[in-house]
């Protein structure tokens, strides 16, 4: 890996320092992106991503802060307690921060280490549906990118019913079944001329207000058009397309390795054949989609982290009073910096 430690020296980066936010209240940085997954190339972009102690007055007063971005060199610094909240959601953009390698960061204290040593407190199943929903839209960005007859359609309703249930997070808690009604979503032998198969609904309600029934459709009929449109071919370029594939296999792996092992692993060096052969376009067609081998990886993929979030050693939802006393803590020592 590059020396990146340099650059926190060069007057570009000076705001690291003499930023009232930042200086000695960041507890980690990182480097991100391709550098981090272990997928760079020569025209790879640096990121830096990190986070900082609140203000004594973000917690005892009135002022508010959430992240620190500089957009010349593509750094987002967070605030403890706003990572804390993506952390218990399992964002996949936060979560990675938290599985670099030794050398992949920059700044790290004594809090910081302290982070790392506790990352586990805020893994959960969650991470299945939040993975799994940043990989299907990836997967609708390379639909809406490439004509409609890249991906088999039979293989399209499947992404398309995964985006729906995604999309609504809360949609077997609220919508499957109450006092109301209820609703099925399933796939079955089509009845529209040219499809293979397609997505049938079975649904029945009573006195179910209109805008919630508006609601939840809606959200479905968003997801339903974006895999509709048809892309033309020149609109993204092809470098795109590859790390739009490319980041949805990786984030399945990384899904996958938090639920069966509990671990937080960024750089895939195991896979890194793979990934960057996806990246380097090794899976396209000439006509500009992808190969039906690409779509048989990420099926199995697909297969492996379902099978991974019904046998994860994981609990459901994070231990919120372990975590309260956790964020306490580091609080307090925020205090005195």
């Amino acid at each position: 890996m590059r020396d990146f430690k340099r650059l926190l020296d060069t007057e570009e980066y000076g705001f690291l320092k003499e930023h009232p936010r930042l200086g000695k209240r960041i507890i980690l940085l990182g480097v991100g992106g391709s550098y981090a997954y272990g997928t760079d190339n020569e025209n790879s972009d640096i990121d830096f991503r990190g986070i900082t102690l609140n203000l004594p007055s973000d917690l005892l007063g009135l002022t508010q802060f959430e992240q620190f971005e500089d957009r010349d060199t593509d750094t987002v610094i967070y605030s403890f307690n706003k990572m804390v909240r993506l952390l218990l959601d399992c964002n996949p953009n936060t979560c990675e921060i938290l599985g670099l390698e030794k050398e992949g960061y920059l700044i790290l204290t004594e809090l910081g280490q302290e982070l790392l040593d506790n990352r586990s407190l805020f893994l959960s199943k969650r991470a299945a549906r939040s993975f799994s929903g940043y990989a299907q839209g990836q997967i609708r960005r390379l639909q809406n990118a490439i004509a409609r007859d890249s991906m088999p359609q039979a293989r399209k309703e499947q992404h398309i019913l995964h985006a729906v249930q995604n999309s609504l997070e809360d949609f077997r808690s609220h919508y499957e079944s109450f006092d109301k009604g209820s609703i099925r979503l399933y796939i079955d032998k089509a009845e529209n001329p040219g499809f293979e198969t397609e997505i049938f609904v079975d649904a029945s309600y009573r006195h179910l207000p209109l805008r919630d029934y508006e609601n939840m459709w809606g959200v479905m009929r968003s997801v339903v058009k974006s895999y509709d449109k048809i892309g033309k071919r020149g609109q993204k370029d092809d470098n795109h397309l590859n790390k739009h594939a490319m980041h949805t296999i990786r984030l399945f792996m990384m899904a996958i390795d938090i639920l069966e092992k509990g671990e937080i692993c960024t750089r895939r060096t195991r896979e890194q054949e793979l990934l960057l052969k996806i990246r380097n376009g090794g899976f396209r067609r000439e006509d500009g989609g992808f190969a039906p081998e690409f779509y048989d990886i990420l099926a199995d993929y697909e297969q492996r982290l379902e099978k991974a979030s019904k046998e994860s050693i994981l609990p459901e939802e994070p231990d919120m009073e372990k975590v309260e006393a956790f964020v306490e803590k580091i609080n307090r020592k925020a205090l005195e910096v």
